[in-house]
């Protein structure tokens, strides 16, 4: 079961890579600033991920202007993910949870995937400024997308 809408989010940090290297992306640097929507997804590369990244691409101006951050997280390496970005031309942050334990802290994170142990569930959640969860949704079918505007809805009700 996913952390719960009103739960204190779990701060991490982690690697982002990009053509500068490998960055350090903590959740708490947008405390008191902006909200940040978490988009866990399982695997890099693949139809359904792709999909998503893409359309959250075309978007991400909305999710700008009702004072979001958008991160996508998977277990993929951070190289892996940089790869993806490139290729798709993705303008938002992927962040490698390399190391399991974001998404183990957020408890989505199958235990076994097709085969693969420690997969990050299809997942969305909304941290507002002051570090609580303020939208939480994950999915055991990896082929089913968040309802981005029920993620948008969310947003425009924290201002």
């Amino acid at each position: 079961m996913p952390l719960s809408v009103g739960s204190t989010a779990p701060d991490f940090i982690l690697k982002s890579k990009t053509s500068d290297g490998l960055l350090d992306v903590t959740l708490s640097g947008n405390y008191g600033d902006k909200n940040s929507v978490l988009l866990f997804f399982p695997f890099a590369f693949t139809g359904v991920c792709m999909e998503e990244a893409c359309s959250v691409r075309d978007d991400l101006s909305a999710f700008s202007e009702l004072n979001a951050s958008v991160y996508g997280i998977s277990v993929d390496s951070p190289f892996a993910q940089e790869a993806m970005a490139n290729k798709e031309g993705l303008n938002f942050p992927l962040l490698s949870d390399f190391n399991k334990e974001v998404s183990k802290a957020y408890d989505v994170l199958y235990e076994d995937f097709i085969g693969f142990k420690g997969v990050s569930k299809r997942s969305a959640f909304i941290v507002n400024t002051s570090g609580e969860i303020a939208y939480s949704w994950s999915s055991d079918d990896p082929k089913q997308l968040p309802e981005f505007q029920s993620i948008k809805d969310c947003l425009s009700q924290l201002g």
